[in-house]
């Protein structure tokens, strides 16, 4: 008789490597990452980090994460979901970095605010 074993969830980090806040949140994602495996302290999660911009479909998800009130911290901006993607299609550069999405709880966070990333990643379904 087999079993089935529930996947990890994938968490994205839309990464610039040349900002020094970018870098900063994806050392604590791969800490977080390390210690959930290694500690058992925190549900374990896929950890992508992603220096490309995201697809218009990904940014458009993101949008709806993040509601009307976060379109303007997604895209530098924008108040509006067809003002942002406008501005994202025109350019890429409008996208906000670093952006980190929980795909599978329908979550996103803009910046580096630690205590809010930590926050999302501990929401993550446990094992």
């Amino acid at each position: 008789m087999g079993f089935f074993r529930k996947t990890k969830d994938i968490v994205t980090l839309f990464h610039k490597a040349s900002s020094p806040g970018s870098k900063r949140v994806a050392a604590l994602l791969k800490q977080v990452q390390v210690e959930a495996a290694e500690k058992d302290l925190r549900p374990e999660f896929d950890l992508e980090v992603s220096e490309q911009d995201p697809t218009i479909d990904q940014v458009k998800t993101i949008l709806d994460y993040v509601g009307q009130t976060g379109i303007s911290s997604v895209i530098k901006g924008a108040t509006t979901e067809n003002e942002a993607l406008q501005q994202f299609k025109k350019s890429a550069d409008s996208f906000q970095k670093p952006l980190v999405v929980d795909w599978a709880s329908g979550k996103a966070h803009v910046g580096e605010n630690e205590s809010e990333i930590l926050k999302m990643l501990n929401a993550l379904p446990k094992k």
